[in-house]
């Protein structure tokens, strides 16, 4: 029994497609390409250096093309601030006298306990703070 070759890289490419899989590694994806690609042009009668030519020419130009949009994509998303991280920064308006040993404040609609970064400092009803950073369930504010 003779296999054709359309075969042979068609297996080559699933057999790509296991570590691509198990190591999460794109570019074992794009040799995949490369070889189905190549198993088109031997199943249309390309000899054996044109499907090897057309395998390597298809995978080297996707992991040329891909990987550095892949790359910018991953690194230029802004990074979204959520829980704890997306109150620090924030402007919130005092309700009871904030010192360095306690007060409260309203801060995204709710009222938290808070306490002034600089203890010798602190802050009358009214007035507006800027968040610093979040101690628990405390706003250090100044």
């Amino acid at each position: 029994m003779d296999i054709d070759a359309w075969v042979w890289w068609l297996i080559g490419a699933a057999g790509l497609g296991i570590p691509l899989v198990l190591t999460a590694m794109p570019e074992f994806g794009m040799f995949a390409v490369g070889a189905v690609v190549a198993a088109v042009v031997a199943a249309l009668g390309g000899g054996i250096v044109v499907q090897v030519l057309v395998f390597l020419v298809v995978s080297v130009a996707l992991v040329a093309v891909v990987r550095p949009i892949a790359a910018r994509h991953r690194s230029g998303q802004p990074r979204l601030a959520t829980g704890i991280d997306a109150l620090k920064g924030r402007q919130a308006v005092v309700l009871e006298r904030v010192d360095g040993s306690g007060g409260r404040i309203k801060l995204a609609g709710e009222i938290w306990s808070a306490r002034a970064l600089d203890e010798d400092q602190s802050f009358d009803p009214g007035q507006q703070v800027d968040v610093v950073e979040i101690d628990g369930a405390t706003a250090v504010v100044m």
